[in-house]
């Protein structure tokens, strides 16, 4: 068990790292392509397709086994990573960052799966713990080793990585993973999951670009937002009537599925507003190095590493979780508002204090929604509920990049910067460093003014999901019968 495990770990760790190895590369890949008005989707992309593609893979898990999933996932994503790392447009990486989502979102789904195969109820919650350190490891590990690696080689690189890391975890997940040999003939929900993609693709486009590529009251956003409704509409029409649904509404009855459901959003979309923007903050505003914001932001991986071990110890000591998402979700409120009122002049001390209980918040609440989720439900639909869980989280994520990054990109060009830049905002360090002293002054002023309403919604996001923590019912972990294999 020990080394499947540790192959899912590292499969875990190669998904979420490409969720944020690119955000410390961000303003260098700008300034070598262009496109600042799109840099969020260079993030959004990866996350929005991983999102789409996570009940399918949660579906098929179930129905055909994970071990096959599994290598299909790794192939397509070590395939979207060759793409990115060739890229020489931001069209071109954005579709690459796409294509690598179609397997990260494999991965994330796959490798907490198996963690419900192979460990008993009770002891999920360490497991999950240890699996939330993980991602938090990699959430500065990713924005550390995209620093560096731009700094000192090239951003391409940053991609490029991917391969052998996704060759040593599918040839330990092979090797510790053995097949049962049972194969059963299945209908997969392919309507379901065109209707539930337009649906996503739909609003996370509307949510992105609305108000700055076209205008809400514009044809365009008007036919998004008609498309996404219908589409949601006809998923749930499709679901209620489908064989073998890939998303059973009847998940949507149970209080632990929808209430952690709301948090995993919550906390998607302030992880990813915080991961994507503060290294942007760090560099332009600050004068950091890409290696140097990386740096910075390891107290944040150092608060959701101890939040999220105390938390996942404390459930396979009592069995219970509900005080975790309610003192998690308070801290990140705290963090959040804490992270308001970053400036120029922002002392390294404040600012870590800052990330530090945010990082802390995210780990109370990371090992429950999975955990919580797995013990409410039948074996035989543990993917599918997995899945959905995380396809709720990786929304609020895209959602959340999304709209944070159409709000930066709307009031830094309509700022004082754009106007001395000629309206060329293309921001990065080496650009920062042409710039006359005056003008580094104004662009960095610009960049703090436009990033502080990303916090300020992510603290309102923060405080609605503690509201909904005092709804969720608590059902005690208890330890079941797990088959070694599948």
């Amino acid at each position: 068990m020990r080394m499947v495990l540790l192959s899912v770990g590292l499969l875990l760790l190669l998904a979420s790292l490409d969720q944020s190895i690119v955000s410390t590369a961000l303003p260098t890949i700008v300034a070598d392509l262009g496109g600042v008005d799109h840099l969020s989707w260079v993030v959004t992309a990866y996350i929005l397709t991983s999102t789409i593609v996570a009940p399918l893979y949660g579906k098929l898990g179930d129905l055909y086994g994970r071990r096959n999933t599994i290598f299909v996932s790794v192939g397509v994503f070590i395939a979207g990573s060759v793409l990115c790392g060739v890229a020489t447009s931001m069209t071109f990486l954005i579709v690459a960052r796409a294509i690598q989502g179609m397997g990260g979102g494999g991965l994330f789904v796959l490798a907490l799966s198996v963690v419900g195969d192979v460990v008993p109820a009770r002891e999920r919650g360490k497991i999950q713990g240890v699996f939330a350190a993980v991602f938090s490891v990699s959430s500065v590990l990713g924005p550390l080793a995209g620093g560096w690696l731009t700094q000192h080689a090239d951003w391409h690189w940053i991609f490029f990585i991917n391969i052998p890391l996704g060759l040593i975890a599918l040839f330990g997940f092979a090797a510790s993973f053995k097949p049962r040999g049972i194969r059963t003939s299945h209908r997969i929900d392919w309507w379901g999951a065109i209707a539930l993609t337009l649906g996503l693709g739909a609003l996370t486009l509307v949510t992105s670009l609305g108000g700055r590529s076209f205008a809400w009251d514009s044809s365009t956003a008007l036919a998004l937002a008609a498309l996404t409704v219908v589409s949601f509409a006809a998923f749930v029409m499709i679901e209620a009537r489908a064989a073998e649904p890939i998303l059973p509404l009847w998940l949507f009855k149970m209080n632990v599925f929808w209430v952690t459901s709301v948090l995993g959003f919550v906390v998607g979309a302030a992880m990813f507003g915080a991961i994507t923007f503060v290294p942007l903050y760090l560099q332009i505003a600050k004068g950091a190095t890409p290696t140097g914001s990386g740096l910075q932001l390891i107290p944040l991986t150092v608060g959701i590493l101890i939040a999220s071990t105390l938390a996942g110890r404390y459930m396979g000591k009592t069995g219970r979780y509900w005080y975790l998402p309610v003192i998690g979700m308070s801290l990140l409120t705290f963090g959040m508002l804490a992270l308001t009122q970053l400036s120029r002049d922002t002392g390294i001390a404040v600012f870590s204090l800052s990330i530090v209980v945010v990082g802390l918040g995210m780990g109370c609440i990371f090992p429950v929604v999975t955990t919580a989720v797995q013990n409410a439900v039948p074996r035989e639909t543990m993917g599918t509920a997995t899945a959905a869980g995380i396809m709720v989280r990786q929304t609020g994520g895209a959602l959340g990049v999304a709209a944070f990054g159409a709000l930066f990109s709307a009031r830094l060009m309509a700022g004082d910067a754009a106007t001395a830049l000629g309206g060329n905002v293309q921001i990065g360090p080496q650009t920062m460093a042409k710039l006359s002293p005056e003008l580094q002054t104004t662009v960095a002023n610009a960049v703090v003014d436009a990033i502080h309403p990303i916090f300020w919604i992510a603290a309102a996001m923060s405080i609605v999901g503690l509201a909904f923590c005092f709804v969720l019912k608590e059902i005690p972990l208890v330890n079941r019968m797990v088959p070694k294999g599948e």
